[in-house]
């Protein structure tokens, strides 16, 4: 119904989620006021600790765009590769500014840089595109604080420490397989991109530093991981481990790294303290529609579980012998290829494969991984994504399926057997 909803009635997904919610508790025998108690319950816990961290991950990712730091970053390792090497420049490059830009100002921030950079070399823009933004794929399905992998955190109970170390130790081969490995295939793609779309040169004096902006970007995630492998050297009452488990706190790491972007790329650069404020709520407007999912697909979690459905499907999923990560994984991926979203393919399949994580001991740190690599699966007509490929690109419908649909499908492939490779080694 969820997906009938969605694909083929063109319903908002937040409405979808509810009506869906509404239609199970009346199935199941559940009165009104229990159907909008467990509506609201499961909409709160999930949205209870996720949104701070996605309204400051929207304000730091902005403030990064609009200060020139992502240009910065770029720039320096296109400068320090060259010509011969520039596809690993952007890929670098994609990766730093793809953890704190959530996906859609990623792509539109750094797509001009590549078909500038494209023209200025003569290099087929799709050639050295589709490399880069795989790099940014992967950080949007794998790696915290981007909205799914954050949310699917906290619906699985995982450390986000944990999590974000395998999400590197996958992103890693993902980008290079589906990113400069596919690229081998990509140069007869010639196709002149619309110049309309080339990034616009900004005065490099009034750029902020490299060091300023790469701390930016990466603070996030520097302290978390300082605070996981505190805990894993000190013992949890030691001063050290208490700083960091402070600092590390996801909510807390992002309201550092927002502050110290505001003064270092905000204030420092020369803008008003009352326009970066401004943007803030700009970037916060932007993220409302992915809160508003969020809440929709923890609504789903909380019916599924009162209604006691979640222990049916765990019943019935048991018996299938298919080992969960692989179970999680394949839901994700065909929820995804059906609707075209992978947050919203994520995060309902969150709903559904939860439960197993507690009978089956499977770690909760891979569940999150192997339903984000699913959430990423054979990227089609129905993604927006692909459209923002083919049109910035200037590419037909067969030829985006034939470049960006086979880059999304293996960044899921590759990311879903080093889920495996990682769970061999605990």
């Amino acid at each position: 119904m969820l997906i009938i909803l969605i694909a083929w009635a063109r319903f908002n997904a937040f409405l979808a989620f509810l009506i869906v919610c509404i239609f199970i508790g009346f199935l199941s025998g559940l009165s009104t006021d229990t159907i909008v108690n467990s509506i609201q319950k499961g909409i709160g816990d999930i949205l209870g600790s996720l949104v701070v961290i996605l309204g400051l991950g929207a304000m730091l990712g902005k403030v990064v765009a609009d200060s020139g730091a992502a240009l910065r970053i770029s720039s320096a390792f296109i400068h320090a590769f060259g010509k011969k090497y520039i596809m690993w420049a952007l890929v670098i490059t994609c990766f730093i500014v793809g953890i704190p830009l959530f996906y859609n100002v990623g792509f539109v921030l750094v797509v001009p840089l590549i078909i500038t950079v494209a023209a200025r070399y003569n290099i087929p823009a799709v050639y050295i595109g589709l490399p880069a933004l795989s790099a940014l794929s992967v950080t949007h399905g794998y790696l915290p604080p981007h909205p799914s992998p954050v949310a699917l955190v906290q619906q699985f109970n995982a450390d986000i420490g944990t999590t974000m170390l395998y999400g590197f130790l996958i992103a890693v081969p993902a980008i290079l397989i589906a990113g400069p490995g596919f690229a081998i295939t990509l140069k007869k793609y010639t196709n002149k991109p619309l110049q309309a779309f080339a990034s616009k040169p900004m005065d490099e004096e009034k750029l902020p530093s490299l060091a300023v902006s790469m701390t930016a970007a990466f603070m996030p995630v520097v302290l978390i991981a300082l605070s996981s492998l505190a805990s894993y050297l000190f013992p949890p009452q030691n001063a050290i481990a208490v700083f960091f488990k402070a600092i590390g706190d996801p909510a807390m790491a992002m309201l550092i790294s927002v502050l110290f972007a505001t003064f270092t790329l905000g204030l420092h650069g020369g803008t008003r303290l009352g326009a970066v404020m401004s943007s803030f709520g700009e970037a916060v407007k932007d993220i409302a529609m992915i809160l508003f999912i969020i809440g929709g697909a923890g609504a789903l979690k909380q019916i599924l579980t009162d209604s006691g459905i979640s222990s049916q499907i765990v019943h019935g999923l048991s018996s299938l012998h298919v080992h969960p990560l692989l179970l999680a994984w394949s839901i994700s991926a065909l929820i995804r290829v059906c609707l075209g979203s992978a947050t919203v393919a994520g995060l309902t399949t969150a709903g559904i494969v939860a439960p197993l994580i507690a009978t089956t001991g499977v770690n909760p740190s891979l569940m999150v991984l192997a339903t984000g690599a699913g959430s990423l699966m054979f990227s089609d007509v129905n993604d927006a994504g692909f459209w923002l490929f083919k049109e910035y690109f200037n590419l037909s419908i067969k030829d985006t399926i034939k470049t960006w649909s086979i880059m999304e499908t293996l960044v899921s492939v590759v990311g879903l057997i080093g889920v495996f490779v990682i769970n061999a080694f605990l």
